[in-house]
C-alpha cells in the first residue's frame, strides 16, 4: 500500500510541476503587461476595434499585437507580426530614429537602430516579419493637426 501513494505522490507532484511550468510563463507575462499597461490584440482589425489610438496604417491582418499608450503625452509602442514581411504599402524610407522614451519588455532596446522607415507619425522596424514601432513626444506634438492615430 505504501508503494502505491508513494506512486501517486509522484505521479501528482510531477503533474503539478508540469502545470506550473506551463501556466507560470503565460503569468508572467501578463503581470509584466499590467505594470507597462501594455494591451494585446490578435489582430490589427481587433486592436483598431478597440483603440482609436492604433495606427490606422496598421494591416488588419497582422496578428500577435502589443500595444502601449500609458499616457496624454501621445507617445506609442506597437509590436505585430506582419503577413508576407511586407511593410504597409503608405509607408516611406527612413533612416535609424532617436530612441523612444518609453520601454516595454517586449520592445528591443537595439529597435531604433534598425528603423527603415515611417508609417503616418511612427518610425518602425521590420525585422522578419515582426514589426516595431514607435512614436515620441515630438510626433505626438503634431498630431493635434495630423489626427489622433498617425
Amino acid at each position: 500500500m505504501g508503494g502505491g501513494r508513494t506512486a501517486a505522490t509522484v505521479v501528482l507532484g510531477g503533474a503539478a510541476a508540469m502545470l506550473l511550468v506551463m501556466v507560470a510563463p503565460a503569468a508572467v507575462q501578463r503581470a509584466r503587461d499590467r505594470m507597462d499597461q501594455t494591451v494585446r490584440y490578435p489582430s490589427g482589425a481587433a486592436a483598431k476595434a478597440d483603440r482609436a489610438e492604433v495606427p490606422r496604417w496598421l494591416p488588419d491582418s497582422a496578428t500577435g499585437i502589443a500595444f502601449l499608450a500609458p499616457g496624454e503625452q501621445g507617445e506609442r509602442l506597437i509590436r505585430a507580426t506582419l503577413p508576407g514581411r511586407a511593410l504597409p504599402a503608405d509607408c516611406t524610407p527612413a533612416s535609424p530614429a532617436p530612441d523612444p522614451h518609453l520601454r516595454a519588455h517586449w520592445f528591443p532596446t537595439d529597435t531604433p537602430r534598425r528603423a527603415t522607415a515611417h508609417c503616418g507619425q511612427y518610425d518602425v522596424a521590420l525585422v522578419g516579419d515582426r514589426l516595431y514601432g514607435w512614436r515620441g513626444a515630438p510626433a505626438a506634438a503634431g498630431a493635434c493637426t495630423a489626427g489622433p492615430t498617425g
